[in-house]
């Protein structure tokens, strides 16, 4: 389920040039080289490695309005609201940038004295929308060589250069790109391009008159220089900086990179060579920027009309609320934001904002062998979490590594990852909008991406998934194609469901459904080319096909009630009815709903447009008990709200805890283990009072940071008496050791402190006492060895209590809190590590196990994996057998009345906690939530058959003119470049219904259901030429001819010459 969360306290956040607390290993960094920027010239190729953080910046905050007002009426409205609150030492603080003399809507408002009551007069205003934190922002930028071959070879110097260079031949070379997986021996695309703009055949749409001329492209970034030799003379139209250096100049080369990428027209050519270039310096020579400064330029390019703007930027941080809303206003005032899906691969749950907003395109990077990139972030986007589910990023891919661009001075230079591919697609998007500006009242955000994702083509390697590669790989001359026959529609990304379809739909075809699981969500993105705004009309049909069993799914949908800006999310959540228990085959149905816009220009009536969503899900009979696994999702905090650090102390640059805790995204390896070995993982999203322990054999507890309500505590041990176990893997908690991490931030002058450690043992304790165990608030690290298997033990606690009939496997280990608060290293001996103990209340009752290091399951920081721990654990928990390997274990003597950890005084947990409120100072828990009740669809069986492949490249409606895509590709006569699929658009009946100025349209778009009935016309087709061919040549008198000239003319119906 979609949902917005919101925030109303200060969020702590962590530097990433934070604090050395611990010596990092040797190796950690030893593949790491910083390469120093030439200026002239070229250079070898280089990774752009970027780490994004923020902090809050002391005493200042962003003062929102409803409106734009100038300066003096926003200083009235403040001294209104701060008059009576007691505030008497406040300040407006002075910007002095471009857009100082413009209105606005915000204003930065510093507050020296009782900030709290400054705060609560603010947002009481009628015309004061929110009152939020000031934020800093820092960028670090990491080149790191990457040697790529043949980067010295002579290349085209101009757009004519290259035209010329070229001939029919170079339009197959997309077959080369797109060779079948069985061809890949000959390793036809190890050749870097030199010219991106060649590797995407931009010079078919050069040789149309397309250049990007009338194009306002925006760049965001690091400057660049006045007179660089890249750009044509006139095309730079604006220069602005919104930092508080005085220059315009880029000191790093990013920026000119980027530019360069999207508008070059010499040596390392860009796509967009005659687009107007606004050039905004938002990031100072240290890579520091500010929220205030982002929003200024913001509200500046909305003013100038910027119509694509470049973000190669992006952070984890979606709640940053006045940032967000920024990017939400830029987008309805049709400004098409392409941004950085972030490096941060291959990793899941990584995605970076603002590309993973529904709104903005977001853009993954690939190499020139269309292989995704391993620094291209992955999906799902964790906003969502934990009640429901993520959606599909990024958009698209695109060529990421080995980018020839630019170089800060004059020259090229090679640059690799998700900030060199998203100038790469703002290239393209400010080419193709060039193309189409006599259709410019059609262009939009929305659009623009439904033509993008239409035309998409997937990567040729069958094992990506929808989360690695979006809908696949930027196709710019189909794109093209897709624009100039576009009619303004909704569509839905992705285009449909299909649990049956591996590994594209993965998690989805992971694991088939059966009754009594916990109903699946699939989290839809509404994409409205209609208008800005809109709204589904009545609500989302559930039309089950009878004769494919849609009859056993259960569908219940969640949505927005309002699509803003262009954009929504359509939650369907699917389960299976009670009738399909011991069934198993496909169910098949589709969800159809209608979206509507208020209507544009002449029109008097609202646009509608009717989707469908084809769905085919894999149902088996209800696994045993025994099979059944239940993993706790409800009790996993991230970055963001708060500073939740690392479970791994010694991963000093990169300390936040923020890829979502999920199985699908940094547990992804721990779940397709457990799934290879036969076991069924289902994800609880509520708490442990809403789910039915008779179900699962195991409930797995990992790296929790949420605190628990009473009730849970109550049910939990009730379960576990009726037979229900439970394994609990912990992390590091040490207040000293929290104390530690903490660190100063010069421009702030704060302490910033996280709320917990690796996890909230203490909480976990309160979970645990009725069983008579409990977790220490000691930190250990070091290898040792289980079985035969080597083990790394992470910064993880040890066992403080545990019943003396359990086993409990101890080890020596570094004492690493020691080793933090003090300095020194020391080993422990008999540290207590793992627990196992069978309950005794009832016959059946329940096991359970802890063990202190939930690392080893966590691919975030992952040393050595311990699956086949994890499997062991579960032979104990859920099939009642004890492996040999936790058997004859040393004895060890715990301490009677241990000293158990304590929740650090002051921390701020209750600001983000689901379970506990801050109340006169302390906190206490929240009334338990009620359980979610599913409203199931009323069902509307249809009595059709369904498509036997859910999957086709989308399908846009179009115009009837489709001459407008004739492709006139060497400066000749114009020849029809299209493909197979975009003649199948020409032939789809027309669904649209035209009608005259005045009057609205309605769209019926099914995207499955015409290519039957196409491949059966064509068939046909060629049955009645053969038929033909073979009827004409019997009319003829006969003579003896070869046996293959008689075939030849028969397949072709003329004669060839004899050999």
């Amino acid at each position: 389920m979609f949902r917005m969360l919101h925030r109303s306290a200060r969020v702590l956040l962590l530097l990433t040039s934070v604090l050395q607390i611990l010596p990092a290993d040797c190796d950690s960094d030893s593949d790491v080289r910083y390469v120093p920027v030439t200026c002239n010239g070229s250079m070898p190729s280089s990774q752009v490695k970027m780490e994004f953080s923020s902090s809050v910046v002391d005493e200042e905050y962003i003062v929102s309005f409803n409106a734009y007002y100038k300066k003096e009426t926003r200083k009235r409205y403040l001294h209104a609201a701060l008059h009576d609150s007691g505030v008497t030492s406040w300040m407006v603080v002075n910007r002095d940038n471009p857009a100082f003399d413009y209105p606005s809507d915000f204003d930065l408002v510093k507050l020296k004295d009782e900030q709290q009551a400054g705060i609560e007069s603010l947002k009481h205003h009628p015309v004061i929308k929110a009152v939020t934190p000031h934020k800093k922002v820092t960028r670090s930028l990491k080149f790191i060589k990457d040697d790529s071959p043949g980067t010295d070879e002579k290349i085209s110097d101009t757009v004519a250069d290259i035209n010329q260079n070229r001939n029919r031949k170079s339009l197959s070379l997309a077959a080369a790109y797109w060779q079948s997986p069985l061809r890949r021996g000959r390793n036809l695309l190890r050749a870097v391009p030199k010219q991106i703009a060649s590797a995407l055949q931009a010079e078919i749409l050069w040789n149309m008159g397309y250049t990007g001329e009338g194009v306002k492209v925006a760049v965001f970034d690091t400057g660049l220089s006045e007179s660089h030799p890249h750009f044509k003379p006139g095309r730079v139209k604006d220069r602005t900086n919104w930092t508080h250096e005085k220059t315009l100049d880029d000191g790093l080369g990013h920026g000119t990179f980027v530019a360069g990428v999207i508008a070059s027209h010499k040596e390392c050519l860009g796509f967009a060579p005659d687009a107007d270039i606004y050039v905004f310096r938002v990031f100072t020579n240290n890579q520091v920027s500010y929220t205030s400064w982002f929003l200024d330029a913001f509200n500046y390019a909305i003013l100038k009309k910027i119509n694509v703007l470049n973000l190669s930027i992006g952070g984890p941080d979606f709640m940053d609320h006045p940032f967000v809303d920024k990017v939400w206003e830029l987008t309805a005032n049709k400004v098409i934001l392409v941004s950085a899906i972030g490096n941060d691969g291959p990793l899941y749950g990584t995605l970076n904002n603002p590309a993973d907003q529904m709104d903005v395109i977001g853009v993954g990077g690939i190499n020139f062998e269309n292989q995704i990139a391993r620094f291209s972030s992955r999906g799902m986007t964790t906003w969502e979490l934990p009640s429901g589910y993520g959606r599909m990023k990024p958009d698209i891919v695109t060529y990421g590594s080995a980018v020839r661009g630019s170089a800060l001075k004059g020259g090229c230079r090679s640059l690799s990852g998700t900030s060199v591919a998203s100038p790469v697609v703002a290239g393209a998007v400010s080419l193709l909008f060039s193309s189409v500006l006599d259709r410019i009242d059609v262009i939009n955000p929305a659009s623009m991406k439904q033509a993008l994702i239409a035309s998409a083509r997937r990567l040729p390697d069958s094992n990506v998934n929808m989360f690695e590669q979006g809908h696949g790989k930027l196709d710019l001359v189909k794109a093209y194609q897709t624009l100039r026959t576009y009619k303004p529609q909704a569509s839905l990304s992705p285009s449909y469901i299909d649990f049956s379809e591996c590994p594209y739909m993965w998690p989805y075809c992971s694991q088939p459904l059966y009754y009594s699981a916990m109903p699946l969500i699939v989290n839809i993105t509404i994409l409205n080319g209609m208008g800005v705004s809109g709204k589904i009309l009545g609500k989302p049909l559930w039309e089950p096909y009878k004769p494919h069993y849609g009859n056993y799914l259960e569908v219940a949908f969640s949505y927005s009630k309002t699509l803003w800006p262009w954009s929504g999310y359509l939650a369907v959540s699917i389960s299976v009815s009670k009738a399909a228990a011991k069934w198993e085959g496909i169910a098949q149905g589709q969800v159809t709903l209608t979206i509507e816009s208020p209507p544009e220009g002449d029109e008097t009536e609202p646009r509608i447009s009717k989707l469908k969503l084809p769905i085919r899900v894999k149902i088996i009979p209800t696994p045993t008990r025994s099979q059944r696994i239940l993993w706790d999702q409800y009790h996993n905090l991230r970055y963001p709200p708060g500073y939740f650090p690392r479970d791994n102390l010694r991963m000093k640059n990169d300390p936040l805890d923020w890829n979502g805790d999920h199985v699908h995204t940094n547990f992804k390896d721990m779940y397709q283990h457990l799934r290879a070995a036969g076991y069924f993982v289902e994800v609880l999203g509520s708490p442990f009072t809403c789910f039915d322990a008779r179900h699962y054999s195991t409930l797995l507890i990992t790296d929790t940071e949420e605190e628990y309500f009473p009730e849970e505590v109550t049910k939990l041990k009730r379960d576990i008496d009726n037979g229900l176990s439970i394994i609990v893997l912990a992390d590091w908690y040490n207040v000293s050791v929290m104390k530690k991490v903490k660190f100063y931030d010069e421009n702030t002058r704060q302490w910033w402190m996280p709320d917990t450690g690796g996890s909230n043992i203490p909480a976990i304790n309160d979970l645990l006492s009725p069983l008579g165990m409990a977790f220490s608030d000691h930190v250990y690290e070091g290898d040792f060895t289980l079985g035969d298997h080597d083990m790394y033990y992470a910064s993880g606690t040890s066992i403080a209590k545990f019943p003396k009939q359990g086993i409990v496997v101890s080890r020596t280990l570094k004492d690493q809190g020691n080793e933090v608060v003090n300095g020194e290293v020391k080993l422990a001996e008999k540290v207590p590590i793992l627990g196992l103990y069978q309950t005794t209340l009832n016959p059946d009752s329940g096991r359970v196990v802890l063990y202190g290091d939930s690392n080893c399951l966590d691919n975030s920081h992952m040393q050595k994996d311990c699956f086949w721990m994890l499997s062991a654990i579960l032979e104990y928990t859920s099939h009642n057998t004890l492996p040999p390997v936790f058997e004859n274990q040393e004895q060890v003597t715990l301490p009677l009345a241990p000293v158990l950890p304590e929740r650090m005084e002051g921390n701020h947990l209750h600001r983000y906690s689901k379970v506990i409120e801050g109340h006169l100072g302390t906190p206490r828990a929240r009334p338990l939530p009620v359980c979610p009740n599913l409203v199931w669809a009323k069902p509307h069986p249809l009595n059709i058959t369904a498509p036997s492949n859910l999957y086709q490249p989308q399908k846009l409606l179009s115009i009837n003119n489709f001459d407008a895509v004739n492709l006139n590709v060497m400066g000749g006569p114009k020849e029809n470049f299209m493909s197979e699929s975009e003649s199948a658009i020409k032939d789809l009946p027309n669904q649209v219904e035209q009608k005259s100025p005045g009057q609205s349209y309605t769209q019926d778009v099914d995207t499955s259901a015409v290519f039957p009935a196409l491949a059966f016309l064509g068939t046909a087709l060629v049955v009645l030429f053969l038929l033909n061919q073979y009827y004409k040549g019997r009319s003829k008198p006969k003579r003896k001819r070869p046996r293959t000239k008689k075939f030849h003319n028969l397949m072709y119906g003329y004669k060839v010459p004899s050999v």
